[in-house]
């Protein structure tokens, strides 16, 4: 459903979202899409990621199964939805509880798996699926959060509508005992002042996701606030494919500047870079483990290539670079020109697992 015109998020959730998810019922076709969602992934030089399956567990299971098969560290789990939307594509409360309750005991920590429990996000949760979430996540601590938060406007009216005894949004989730270190909201676009200092003091993250905002025409994020000295919130980058328009965190990270920009802010190639890698680790609580090249951390790296492309190669003519400013330079181009075909390998675990070839493919 990626590129689908023409609507913005909820209107495109009902047209598009839904019966595309409707589809992973099959085990056959959910194992297709989410080999295919790796390869691209890797192909992008992304090596960890924080992943919304569907509602069924077997969307789970061929995840995780593929997953498994490359050895990547991956983080995923069953959306939970119980209300607002489509019938085929609804659990309920106690069910979405039970059914993510196995797939914890089945995937979480298996091997270089972990497991989040993902309310898909208030609209489509009552507050009883809401409370067994915030259940699951005393009885397994160690799991993640994942859920959306205050992506669109008419998102967040139709949520204050629905919650009426909350605060606001985030409320919503802190109500249930959903805001905690473990937790990534995604999006966060329309967040209150209030709402960022909760999160900064929660230790929770936002999975920042540009392309996708500028797609449904749901804002600006607001770089400044969420990195403010006085309650700064734990950020990373987010693709969102399918309202994100590309699995690459290069174009990714090029968007965000322009975010920044349009809110008169600056975000420095080495700020993107960070987010990309050491901020989105510890965004995941893994950066003891992943991140940057500390010896110790697993091995899971890329190489790029500056020069990728003749408009690169023109832009970036001398490698290596002589001085600081030169690699800023160098980085920032990166960012606003590269995308899969800058990737040269990715090293999972020390393996080489993907390289391009002299085509570019």
């Amino acid at each position: 459903m990626v590129a689908a015109y023409g609507e913005q998020l909820l209107e495109w959730l009902n047209q598009y979202t839904f019966p595309t998810e409707g589809k992973f019922q099959d085990p056959n076709h959910a194992q297709k899409i989410a080999a295919f969602f790796l390869d691209e992934l890797l192909r992008n030089g992304t090596t960890t990621a924080l992943v919304f399956a569907a509602v069924y567990p077997e969307s789970v299971d061929a995840f995780f199964e593929e997953v498994s098969q490359r050895n990547l560290r991956m983080i995923a789990g069953k959306v939970m939805m119980d209300r607002n939307a489509p019938e085929f594509i609804r659990d309920t409360a106690e069910s979405a509880y039970l059914d993510t309750k196995q797939l914890i005991k089945k995937w979480h920590k298996k091997g270089r798996l972990l497991y989040a429990v993902t309310p898909r996000f208030a609209i489509t949760s009552t507050n009883e699926q809401l409370t067994l979430a915030g259940k699951l996540l005393k009885e397994f601590p160690d799991v993640y959060l994942h859920t959306h938060l205050s992506e669109n406007v008419k998102e967040v009216e139709s949520v204050a509508a629905l919650f009426p005894d909350a605060k606001g949004y985030l409320d919503v989730y802190d109500q249930a005992g959903l805001v905690c270190q473990r937790s990534v909201f995604a999006h966060g676009v329309q967040l209150t002042q209030a709402e960022f200092k909760r999160l900064s003091e929660a230790k929770a993250a936002i999975a920042c996701c540009p392309t996708s905002n500028l797609f449904l025409g749901s804002g600006l994020f607001k770089f400044d606030q969420a990195k403010s000295t006085e309650h700064p919130v734990k950020l990373g980058l987010g693709t969102d494919i399918g309202a994100g328009t590309s699995f690459s965190m290069l174009q990714t990270a090029g968007e965000a500047y322009k975010v920044a920009q349009l809110q008169g802010q600056s975000l420095s190639a080495f700020k993107s870079l960070y987010l990309a890698t050491l901020g989105g680790a510890e965004a995941l609580c893994l950066e003891d483990q992943i991140g940057n090249f500390e010896i110790g951390k697993e091995a899971d790296f890329i190489v790029i290539d500056l020069q990728a492309t003749p408009l690169m190669a023109l832009r970036t003519p001398n490698f290596p670079v002589q001085s600081l400013s030169e690699l800023a330079e160098a980085v920032f181009a990166l960012t606003i020109l590269g995308d899969d075909r800058a990737i040269q390998a990715v090293h999972i675990a020390g393996a080489l697992t993907y390289e391009r070839d002299s085509k570019g493919q």
